[in-house]
Formats: structure tokens, sequence, C-alpha cells
């Protein structure tokens, strides 16, 4: 409907400019420009109001939603305000939590003073006056909710949903009465027509006129030839618009709905309709051509362009659908809306690893230059801390109790606990220099310890980014007290001692399940700290692993380009199994001027699964890729894609916090993309 009154603006603009009204068109200008409507147009509509919550504007905001209810939402049935009270409801709580992000007290409690008496009856509203004398509000399990950056994008979106759900209805509603003026004027010409051909005395008077032609025929040379595009076009039109005239009848009022047709109007009439024809035949010429001219500047606008050469714009159906070429099957179901997508760009070398935190709030971020970014994206993305490392950096895990602490594995043999909030290192735990290089950190889930991959330093040099030898470094995998900062226990590697590349727990901390440089999964019993069962999965390193969400299968990827589900309660047997290309497994290559070609082994995690492990994310050469985790031999079945990247994306993460996920992607450009998905439940 926006670009509707856009075209419309524009048409009178131009017919203001040809006659000369210049002083006019000013006046029309500004009259657009103050245009609380916006045009129609949505967009404006939400920016409007978010102008007047980040400004703190409340009365403003209240102003501009009381405009909104007597020009829109007065028009809904019944059955319809409760939505709208709903949404007023999201809008103030909106408010304000922005007040209390932003530090504005003052603000905070002018609200609840000023709203006092229209919301101290209300339910929903009796725990919230309470929410100025929170210490900390957005820790509180009643609050904690509303600050997360997923409800405000969905409060968002359902306003702007229901907003342009209400434009079309309205919009349409008017179209129908159009239509609904052109069949009534069509059927009195047509009746007109009837009368003066079948009437003797006018037969009679017109005897040198044999075939008299309809009198909307004689006057095309005044009408145009757009008055048979009219009749030709009027039974198309009343086709297309049958199914949204009654869909849509049930949004709108009563009193909008369009009129039925009139009943077709017989041969036979009486001599006094007939006389009544003839008496108002001018002036049905007339309104015949003012209805033609409305009717043409509706067509216009409404009816869609014409057919060009260029390619349609990527719909959520076409990335589904065109998915097939990067492995996996095709869906045409699209489980997730995405909401938006953000660029975090201080890094300014690859990502080697990517992480969240078990809350949600925070993710820290590694690069082959050894700079560690924490960082924030709620309610707007902040740099929260910068960790410079003499000695290199080569894997990061977030603590789980407390969560604000960090653990950093190094390249000299030792770990790191740093603290992101008083930005400062606690403790710096040296783990055997004859294993110097830290691979791969997993905290527990309970919080007292952690897992720690140590192994030989590489015979290629320090780079890490450089392909590995074909012969696996030795390794150590160790496990240690976070509490007591000191070693536990040493994990007994069979049949002999090789680099962990990669450990995950489960749900409880029960279980341990690693991926070597050999190729082989084992799994460990974290309560008799014993390797219970262990397999050769891959032909060549196993780059991530990680376990299902009932935790009776462990998924892993390999050098080999495989995407493989393992059943752990039968040793080595495959549940089902994918290959993947190889911009998903690695090595990532990044190409440059000159022939000039950047090569990175896998680091950080390959894959990673939803809040309910029904889809996994995973990299590709321009972003995320989701697919949906199937039962069958083929292990993924591809539903959406992220997109948003230039250069290869090397590890990825997806927070489970949260239903509506947040899915990290980082590439080699050093671009880490954060994309805000909405789960669209069936």
């Amino acid at each position: 409907m926006a670009s509707a009154v856009e075209c419309t603006d524009e048409n009178v603009r131009e017919y203001l400019l040809y006659r000369g009204f210049t002083s006019t068109l000013k006046h029309l200008d500004n009259e657009i420009k103050a245009d609380k409507e916006k045009g129609f147009r949505v967009d404006k509509i939400i920016d409007q109001l978010q102008q007047f919550v980040q400004s703190f504007d409340l009365f403003g905001m209240k102003e501009y939603w009381r405009y909104l209810d007597r020009r829109l939402f007065c028009r809904l049935e019944d059955v319809y305000k409760s939505t709208v009270t709903k949404l007023r409801t999201s809008l103030y709580r909106y408010y304000v939590i922005n007040t209390i992000q932003k530090g504005n007290v003052e603000k905070t409690q002018e609200f609840f003073q000023k709203q006092v008496q229209e919301l101290q009856g209300q339910a929903e509203w009796r725990d919230w006056f309470i929410l100025p004398f929170v210490p900390s509000p957005e820790q509180n399990p009643t609050f904690s909710v509303y600050f997360s950056r997923q409800w405000a994008d969905t409060f968002l979106v359902s306003l702007h949903n229901f907003l342009s759900v209400l434009f079309q209805c309205i919009f349409d509603a008017d179209v129908q009465k159009m239509i609904a003026l052109t069949d009534e004027n069509e059927q009195l010409r047509q009746m007109l027509f009837t009368l003066q051909t079948e009437n003797p005395e006018q037969r009679n008077s017109d005897q040198m006129v044999h075939h008299k032609l309809p009198l909307y025929v004689q006057n095309m040379d005044r009408l145009g030839d757009t008055e048979l595009d009219l009749v030709s076009s009027q039974r198309s039109v009343s086709t297309v618009t049958t199914t949204s005239r009654n869909f849509l009848s049930a949004f709108l009022p009563q009193g909008r709905r369009a009129p039925g047709k009139p009943a077709p109007v017989s041969a036979g009439s009486s001599p006094s309709q007939a006389a009544m024809g003839r008496k108002d035949q001018s002036t049905n010429q007339l309104a015949l051509v003012d209805l033609n001219f409305l009717y043409l500047l509706y067509s216009s606008i409404c009816q869609p362009p014409p057919e060009t050469c260029t390619d349609p714009p990527e719909s959520s159906t076409s990335r589904t659908n065109g998915a097939g070429a990067d492995g996996g099957g095709l869906s045409a179901e699209q489980p997730f809306i995405k909401l938006s997508q953000e660029e975090y760009g201080e890094h300014h070398s690859s990502i080697m690893h990517c992480r969240v935190d078990c809350s949600g709030r925070r993710v820290a971020s590694l690069d082959v230059d050894g700079v560690v970014k924490v960082w924030s994206f709620n309610p707007i993305m902040q740099t929260k801390a910068t960790i410079m490392s003499k000695s290199p950096l080569l894997s990061l895990e977030w603590a789980t109790k407390p969560d604000r602490l960090l653990l950093l594995g190094s390249g000299v043999g030792t770990v790191r606990l740093y603290d992101t909030e008083a930005k400062k290192n606690l403790y710096e735990m040296n783990i055997d220099d004859t294993h110097p290089r830290i691979l791969s950190l997993a905290c527990s889930p309970s919080g007292s310890s952690f897992v720690c991959s140590a192994a030989a330093p590489n015979r290629s040099g320090n780079n890490e980014s450089a392909s590995r030898l074909p012969i696996p470094a030795s390794g150590q995998l160790l496990l240690w007290d976070t509490k007591t900062v000191k070693q536990q226990l040493q994990f007994s590697l069979e049949p002999e001692p090789v680099a962990i590349n990669c450990t995950a727990f489960n749900h409880n901390g029960n279980l341990l399940v690693t991926g070597a440089a050999d190729g082989v999964i084992r799994l460990f019993d974290m309560q008799q700290y014993d390797s219970i069962m262990s397999w050769r999965a891959h032909d060549g390193e196993v780059y991530s692993v990680e376990f299902s969400y009932d935790e009776n299968t462990v998924f892993s990827i390999g050098e080999d380009g495989k995407f493989i589900q393992w059943n752990i309660h039968r040793c080595g047997v495959k549940q089902s199994e994918q290959l993947l290309p190889q911009d998903a497994t690695g090595p990532f290559v990044l190409s440059g001027y000159s022939g000039y070609k950047q090569v990175q082994v896998p680091r950080g995690r390959l894959f990673a699964f939803d809040s309910e492990g029904q889809h996994a994310l995973t990299c590709s050469s321009s972003g995320g890729l989701i697919y949906r985790l199937t039962n069958r031999e083929t292990a993924l079945e591809r539903v959406m894609a992220l997109g948003g990247h230039k250069a290869p994306v090397v590890t990825v993460d997806w927070c489970s916090a949260v239903d509506c996920g947040t899915c990290l992607t980082a590439s080699m450009d050093g671009k880490i993309k954060l994309s805000t998905l909405l789960a669209q439940k069936s």
C-alpha cells in the first residue's frame, strides 16, 4: 500500500507542476512531511515510535499511539481490540526497559508516576511497579525476558506485521468499493442500451441507423481507449480479487465491507425505468468519466509491473529451493524467520574461535593474531574488553559458573582464567612444557573443573593456519580443578597419546566426547574418569564433535568432509552420514591478488545445534547454512542460508539460551555476523 500511496503522490505532484500550481505543491510537500501516517509506510511508523522511545518522549509516544488508534485501530472489529491492547502494553514495556538499559532512572519513575492511574488496575502491570527498585532487573526471573534482544525484535516484528495487514485490509476494502461501483455502472450502461434498442419510439426516430452502437462505444473518441480496457478487464480483476476479498473481509468492520453486486436488470423493464434511464443519461456519462479515471489510477497502482529479464529478488522460498548445490536435501518449509543480521568488525585478521556464553549475553572471539574481543549485542553491539597477549592464543572457552569467566589456552603451555567484568587475569596455569599447544578447552557444566587438550609443538612451525602433517602429533588430555587451580588427573589415550582437537561435555558433565588427530572418537565416563569406548570415525583428523539433543548419539565432522551421526550405545555404528562441501569442513582458503592464498585449518566449532536439537548450523563460503536433522541415511536437509559474508566462514555458534536463537558466523576476513532468528512453531 505504501508504494501505491507514493505513486499517487508523485502523480499529483506531476499534475500540479504541469498546471503551474507551485504554491499548492509547496503546501502538499509540507503536509506530506507532517503526515503522521507516514504515507502508510509501516517501517516509517515503527521508526517514529522507536524515536519516541529512544528520546524518552513518553508524551509524544502516547499521543502518536492515540492518533493511530483514532485513525486506524478504531476501524477494527471488537474481536481485534485485545490485540491492540497487548501491543500497547508491549510498547509501554519496551519504553520502560529502554529507560533502565540507558540508566535513566528519572524517566523510569516518571513513567510509573504518570501512568499509575491507567495501569494500577491492570493485572499485567501488577508486578511492574517494583521495577525501579529492583537492583538488577535484567537478572530477575520476572523481568529478564524483557531485557533480551529477542523479545524486543519479536515485539517490533509483531507490530510491523499487524500494521501491514491492517493497511492492506483497508486498502483492499477501498479497491473493492471501486470495483463494486464499476460493476454497478456497467450494469446501468447495459440497462440503458437495452432500453434504447427495445423502445419502438427510439427505433423509429433512428431509422437511418440500422445498427445503433451502445452509448459508451459512441463516446469512445471522448473517453479514450481506456473504456475498452475497463470493460475487458472487469472480469479478470473481479476473479483475482475474489480470494483476497473473502479472506480480508474477516479483518474489516462491517461498515467497510464492499457491497455486493446488484441484481442484473432484465430486458423487460418498465417504461418508467426507461424514462429514468434517459433522463439521467448525461449524469451517468459524467459519472462514468470520473469513475473511469479513478479506476485507471487504482489499476495502474495495484496491477503488477510487466515482466522483465532481470532476476527476481531472492525470497525465503527461492533461497530454500535453491539449496541443493551445497549438499543436503531440499525443504520447502522455513523453520525460522531471520529478524536481523548485524556485523561485528573489530577484528583485523581471520577468526579462529567465536563462542557465546551460557546466558547468551556475551560473545568471546579470537583471531589468528591472538587478539580476543569480549563483546555484547543486547541491546546494542558493544566491545566490553580486549585481551592482547605476547604469546599466541589457540583456544578459548566460557566458564559455566560464574559465566563471566573466560578460559584462554595459549601456544606456550599455559591456560589463563580471565574475568571479563573486572578485565583482569585471575590465574595463569602452566599445563605442560612438552605439550605447549592448548588446542581445546571444555568446562564442565557443574563449573568445578575443565578439560584441557595439550599437544606437542607443531613440526611445521608455529603457523596454526598451515596444513597439518600426515603424522598426528602427540598430546595429552588433562582434567583441572577450577577452585584449587590444580591438575586432577591425566586421561589415558589408547592406543597411543595423540593430540585431541575437540572436546564436548553432555548436559550434566557425566560424559565427555573427544575427537583426535588420528581420526578416533573417544567417549569418557567422567565419574570413573575412564574411556568407555572409542572407534575410528574419519579418514584423517576429527575437527568437531558434539552430543545430540537426546544424548543418545554423537555428531562429528572430519578431514574427510563427512558429517556423521554415531550411536553411543553401539560402538562405531553409524546412524546417518552426509558428505559436506569443502567450504563447510575446511581447510578454508581465502584467495587474494596475484595468486595469493591464505589457508586455515579448522580450529573452532564447525557446527552448532539450535535449542531443540532439530537443526544444525554449518559453515559455507558466503555465510552460515541451516540444516534440518533427519532420521534417514542422509543426515541433513538444507532449509535456510544466512548469507552476509564475503569470505569463507570458519567457525559458528548458536546461542540456545532462548528459543529465539542467535547465530554467530565468523569468517576469514575478521567479520562476525550475528543473525537473530525467530522460530516458527508448527
